[in-house]
């Protein structure tokens, strides 16, 4: 799951789930560029809600690939569809089933300590970002936050119920 404007420090109970990307057709339907598992799959954690808490109930129409077409309980034409445009949607983080053995969402990475290979604290993992060209994490520090690639190269170990995890970025990654 990807973190966006909302900062998902301040809100770890929540995971987002899709954002509405724009409004489709003339009835009050809209596009939403889910992050769930299985894009379609989004409107079957329950209702989700949006970064102030108002309830969106989700029939999904259709779509492809990582866009859902979905109508919202409340939204009747085009000019509300398209005043949504840009809102995040959450789920409760109990509204999803328990990651596997070995498993983890990313939402469970926020908020561990990121360490070096050799113990040193280095900073707080902030988020997980995906520009396009893979996961990255955010660590926040004192003097600014670090993009890290979110590879096993880079961190070879995650351990959630530990409460961190392991950097070995690329030489020259953390220079400044």
């Amino acid at each position: 799951m990807k973190q966006r404007r909302l900062d998902p420090m301040t809100r770890p109970d929540r995971v987002l789930m899709g954002a509405i990307i724009g409004a489709h057709g003339v009835r009050g339907h809209v596009r939403i560029k889910s992050f769930a598992a299985a894009p379609k799959d989004i409107a079957s954690y329950g209702p989700l809600a949006d970064a102030r808490g108002r309830a969106y109930k989700l029939t999904v129409k259709g779509g492809a690939d990582d866009i859902v077409i979905a109508a919202i309980d409340w939204v009747t034409d085009r000019d509300q569809a398209e005043a949504l445009k840009g809102t995040d949607l959450f789920v409760p983080r109990d509204a999803l089933p328990a990651a596997e053995d070995g498993a983890f969402y990313h939402a469970d990475l926020v908020g561990l300590e990121a360490r070096l290979t050799d113990g040193t604290v280095f900073g707080t993992v902030r988020a997980v970002h995906d520009f396009g060209a893979g996961d990255s994490l955010e660590i926040a520090r004192a003097d600014g936050d670090v993009m890290v690639p979110f590879t096993s190269a880079a961190v070879p170990v995650v351990d959630v119920a530990g409460g961190f995890i392991v950097l070995d970025p690329p030489k020259g990654l953390l220079d400044k």
